[in-house]
């Protein structure tokens, strides 16, 4: 069933000719609910989406990861020069992409609040031919083609800085609940 957002998202990509595969499921929550119930057929690398904040609250990133990769927070804010990061609360991450935690996504960019937001993608996602992301809810995912993902980006208003995001070791990892796209 379509939400709103959902529906909106989804005539914009197709109003700017952005070319897309949709692929229907469950509520999905974490990595490891994605990679059992999003259908193999979901080519691309699948998406892990992290809304930051700095210590003062002044500058918003959206980043961008693999699902596999857990992300040391600290040496990326370092790599940004952003100094010390946090997550945004709920409020901020309404305020700025219009979603709720657990629905953050590239997606997301759309909202008129996303330009206040700098956008970061990892390297390892953006060598691939493909990427995977919710269309406003995680019970659906969006292939996007690296070039479809580029226009939507350019669209939006956004020029992505392309990093490769630190790993974190294991006991240090962002666990993916929570942490937006999946």
């Amino acid at each position: 069933m379509l939400t709103e957002a959902d529906r909106r998202i989804c005539e914009y990509l197709t109003g700017h000719q952005i070319a897309f595969e949709r692929f229907d499921h469950p509520p999905v929550f974490t990595c490891e609910e994605s990679d059992v119930l999003v259908p193999a057929a979901a080519a691309g690398i699948q998406t892990k989406n992290l809304f930051l904040r700095d210590k003062k609250g002044l500058r918003h990133w959206l980043v961008v990861t693999t699902c596999a990769k857990p992300v040391d927070i600290r040496a990326l804010g370092d790599r940004i020069g952003a100094g010390r990061l946090s997550f945004g609360s709920p409020e901020r991450l309404l305020k700025y992409l219009g979603v709720t935690p657990g629905s953050v996504t590239l997606l997301a960019l759309a909202h008129e609040g996303a330009r206040d937001v700098e956008v970061v993608i990892d390297t390892d996602v953006w060598t691939g031919e493909a990427l995977r992301c919710h269309p406003m809810t995680n019970a659906a995912t969006l292939v996007l083609q690296r070039d479809a993902a580029a226009r939507f980006l350019s669209l939006t208003g956004h020029s992505p800085s392309f990093v490769l995001v630190p790993a974190a070791d294991r006991s240090g990892a962002i666990p993916a609940e929570g942490s937006g796209d999946t």
